[in-house]
């Protein structure tokens, strides 16, 4: 099958106008000192010395397991004929912030992946800019700081991601860079993979994305393979760990319906270090966040503040809280969504509010008021992005995504 043509426009991703510009209005971003894996090290970790998502394991211990694997823990999961027997091209290296280019110091806040590696708590969303906005967006968030940026080959901008890294001065080691598959390159990953670093300019990425669990037909996006599906898509993108093209690999949105066919495939090998999928207080997903809580899955919000006309701006309860807080609604939320343990991605592309974005650190919500958002949802409650635009279902509901 002839592979996609990087050039060809971007095509829609999800088919509501309420996500469009999504962030344009939104306030915080946080950043971090992280670490990454390159190279190749053995980590000799130990059940002593084991994290604390050993208390989630749900099957006995696999003799057959390589301890200095990074995901061994998670093998747990997997059935005992497929527990991890490959260690890949991995070493953990720490990165220092920041360049003399850069005009305000990062934020420290990360989330630790289930490979060790660290993501920083905000990045900057890309998705639904206009041509020509990205790459000044790009530029000005490395130099207020942020060190995560995340683009997708379908969102068509990569290029200018790229240029924007370039223009920022700021080394490539030192920033976050995720991007994602799109839908009709399920079979053809490792083509995939090249075309967005050429396009992004740059010999990896910190995390690689099945962008939706849908596998299209070149040239008929409203047909799905007979003959393949998001399965055979994962096992091809675990082979690229290897390569050192990309650094991790996960999905997005993924339901628990659709992770629990993941994992149990016999061919997967690496549980998932992320699912990026909508989070905010109007779709909290709580279900769909234990559920990844318990295998080890980090969830990463888009979305995070609803969409630009988002009617949680315009809350009581949010609105008071906000001015109580000396803070804006849209920091707020994102602040919300850190705590609950959440990469957010808010999108902007004014320098403004890029750099007002940043103002995460130095406060944080109470338990109390950590609650109260977390009920919004009950009387407010919405889905931004659905599956309708895709020929097959992705979203199954009550105990599957929400």
């Amino acid at each position: 099958m002839e592979s996609p043509n990087p050039s060809e426009p971007a095509r829609k991703v999800c088919n509501t106008n309420r996500h469009q510009n999504d962030g344009e209005d939104c306030i915080g971003t946080d950043r971090n000192r992280l670490s990454t894996v390159r190279g190749r090290r053995k980590w000799g970790l130990t059940k002593r010395g084991a994290p604390s998502l050993i208390n989630h394991v749900e099957l006995p211990f696999q003799s057959s397991l390589i301890l200095n694997h990074p995901n061994f823990l998670l093998s747990f999961m997997l059935p005992v004929s497929r527990a991890i027997s490959r260690i890949p091209s991995i070493t953990k290296t720490t990165r220092h912030f920041f360049s003399k280019t850069n005009t305000m110091a990062p934020l420290s806040k990360t989330h630790k992946l289930n490979t060790g590696d660290e993501i920083p708590a905000v990045g900057l969303g890309t998705w639904q800019s206009k041509p020509g906005q990205v790459e000044k967006a790009v530029e000005a968030a490395l130099r207020a700081g942020y060190t995560h940026i995340d683009t997708a080959y379908a969102y068509g901008n990569e290029k200018e991601v790229g240029q924007g890294i370039k223009a920022s001065g700021v080394p490539r080691e030192k920033i976050w860079l995720t991007t994602k598959l799109d839908n009709d390159w399920h079979k053809h990953v490792a083509e995939a993979i090249d075309t967005s670093l050429k396009n992004l300019d740059t010999p990896y990425v910190d995390l690689y994305l099945m962008h939706w669990p849908a596998s299209l037909v070149k040239g008929n996006t409203k047909e799905v393979y007979n003959d393949w599906d998001f399965v055979d898509t994962w096992r091809e993108m675990q082979k690229l760990v290897d390569t050192g093209k990309v650094k991790n690999i996960g999905v997005s949105n993924f339901g628990v319906k659709n992770l629990e066919k993941l994992l149990s495939a016999e061919s997967t090998k690496i549980v998932p270090a992320v699912n990026q999928i909508e989070l905010h207080p109007g779709n909290p997903s709580p279900h769909l966040v234990e559920y990844l809580r318990s295998k080890g899955i980090h969830a990463s919000a888009y979305s995070p503040l609803g969409s630009s006309d988002s009617p949680l701006y315009k809350l009581n309860s949010l609105t008071k809280l906000a001015e109580s807080k000396g803070k804006t609604v849209q920091q707020v939320l994102l602040r919300w969504g850190v705590q609950k343990g959440w990469s957010v991605l808010p999108k902007s592309v004014t320098e403004e509010r890029i750099k007002a974005n940043i103002d995460l650190e130095g406060w944080s919500l109470t338990d109390e008021e950590i609650a109260q958002i977390d009920e919004v949802h009950k009387e407010n409650s919405f889905k931004v992005c659905g599956d309708d635009w895709l020929p097959v279902k992705i979203f199954f509901g009550a105990g599957d995504s929400d």
